[in-house]
C-alpha cells in the first residue's frame, strides 16, 4: 500500500516547500505513530536479515537511517518498520538552536538530489535524552539499534568544540546505542576544520570517554583529500573508535545537471560518483582494522551490494528516500537477499 500510494503522495509532497513537506510527515509520524507503523507492517513485509554491525551490535538488515531526516528523534519508532536495519537520529548540538535562515532545503528532482544548508537546527540533546527516555518508559523502544549523531553548536567556538561534543555525549550516554561524531558538515561554519588531525587527537578520546563503553563512529567528509582521509582513518583506530562512516554531503556542484546556485551540503543520486572513490580509499585505509559503514547517494540494490563486497559493514541511506518512497528500504534489503 505504501508503495501504491507514494506516485500519489508524492505530488502533494513536492508541491509543498521542501521543509514545508519533512515538517508535515515527521508531524503526522508524530501524531499516528501507531496507525503508520501498522500500515507499514501489513504492506512491506519486512525481510529480516539481521548481520554483525560495529561496535559489538547486531543491525536488523544492511540499509540504516542516515541522520538529518530525523533531527530531533521524532519517529524513531516508525523507521524500523519501513525496513531500516538500524536508525541513525540528530545531528543535535549541545544547545538548542534555530539553525539558518529559510529557504534552507532544496529539491533537485531531474537530479533526484536534495540541497540543505540547515545548519543543525534542533532542540539540543538533552531534549532528545529526554524523548528517549520516554519513549523507552512507555515500552515503545525499537528493537534495532538506535545512534546519535553529534555536532557542535553554533555559538560553540572551535577552541571549545571538545567540551560541546563531551557534553551532548554525556547528556545522551546509556540511551542510545552509538554515537557519531559529525565533523563532516558543510553547514556549520568551522566545523570541517575539526577534521584536523590535531583537532581529532583531543576531540575522539573525549568523547569515546564520555560514552562510557557506547560504540562511537567518526563521520567524514568526501570533499576531504585521501590524505585527510588516512590520516583521520588512522586517528580513529588509534583513538579506539568503533567504525568510519563515509561519507557525508558535498560542497561540488560539477555532478549537477544543472546547478541552482544555492549553498549548502549536495546529497542525492549526484554524490554517489564522488562517494564512491572516497568510500573506497577509506576501506583501503581501514584495511580490515575498523569497520567502514557507506553513505552518499546510494538508491539501488546494486549500489548496496557494490559498497558490501567492497568491505562496507552496512549502509545509510536518506535522500534517496525522498525520491523514491517509503518502501526503498525494504526493497532494497529484499532484492540484496543478503544474510
Amino acid at each position: 500500500m505504501l508503495d501504491l500510494a507514494w506516485p500519489l503522495v508524492r505530488p502533494v509532497l513536492f508541491s509543498l516547500d521542501a521543509e514545508r513537506a519533512h515538517e508535515w510527515t515527521l508531524a503526522a509520524l508524530a501524531a499516528a505513530p501507531r496507525l503508520l507503523t501498522a500500515v507499514a507492517d501489513l504492506t512491506l513485509g519486512l525481510p529480516n536479515r539481521p548481520r554483525p554491525g560495529f561496535g559489538g551490535l547486531t543491525l536488523d538488515g544492511p540499509v540504516g537511517l542516515a541522520a538529518g531526516l530525523d533531527k530531533d528523534g521524532r519517529a524513531i519508532g516508525f523507521w524500523p518498520h519501513l525496513g531500516f536495519g538500524f536508525v541513525e537520529v540528530g545531528t543535535v548540538t549541545l544547545h538548542p538552536q534555530p539553525g539558518n535562515p529559510r529557504p534552507r532545503l532544496f529539491r533537485l528532482p531531474g537530479d533526484r538530489a536534495l540541497i540543505n544548508r540547515m545548519g543543525f537546527n534542533n532542540r539540543g540533546s538533552a531534549a532528545l535524552a529526554a524523548r528517549i527516555r520516554a519513549l523507552r518508559s512507555a515500552g515503545r523502544w525499537p528493537s534495532v539499534p538506535v545512534g546519535a549523531n553529534i555536532g557542535k553548536s553554533k555559538i560553540t567556538s572551535n577552541e571549545e568544540a571538545v567540551a560541546d561534543y563531551v557534553g551532548s555525549t554525556k547528556n545522551l550516554a546509556g540511551l542510545v546505542d552509538w554515537f557519531t561524531v559529525n565533523v563532516s558538515s558543510p553547514n556549520t561554519p568551522g566545523l570541517r576544520a575539526l577534521q584536523d588531525g590535531e583537532v581529532l587527537r583531543r576531540l575522539l578520546p573525549a568523547v569515546l570517554d564520555a560514552a562510557r563503553g557506547t560504540p562511537v563512529l567518526l563521520k567524514l567528509a568526501p570533499d576531504l583529500e585521501d590524505d585527510g582521509i588516512a590520516a583521520a582513518v588512522e586517528i580513529a583506530i588509534a583513538s579506539g573508535l568503533s567504525g568510519i562512516v563515509a561519507t557525508n554531503t558535498t560542497l561540488r556542484r560539477d555532478v549537477l545537471a544543472e546547478d541552482p546556485q544555492e549553498a549548502g551540503g549536495l546529497s542525492g543520486a549526484p554524490l554517489w560518483s564522488i562517494a564512491r572513490p572516497k568510500i573506497g580509499f577509506a576501506l583501503a585505509a581501514a584495511a580490515g582494522r575498523i569497520p567502514v559503514v557507506g553513505a552518499g547517494g546510494i538508491e539501488t540494490a546494486e549500489q548496496v551490494r557494490e559498497l558490501l563486497e567492497a568491505g562496507c559493514i552496512a549502509v545509510q541511506l536518506y535522500s534517496g528516500l525522498i525520491f523514491h518512497g517509503p518502501g526503498l528500504p525494504s526493497r532494497l534489503t529484499r532484492e540484496l537477499g543478503v544474510t
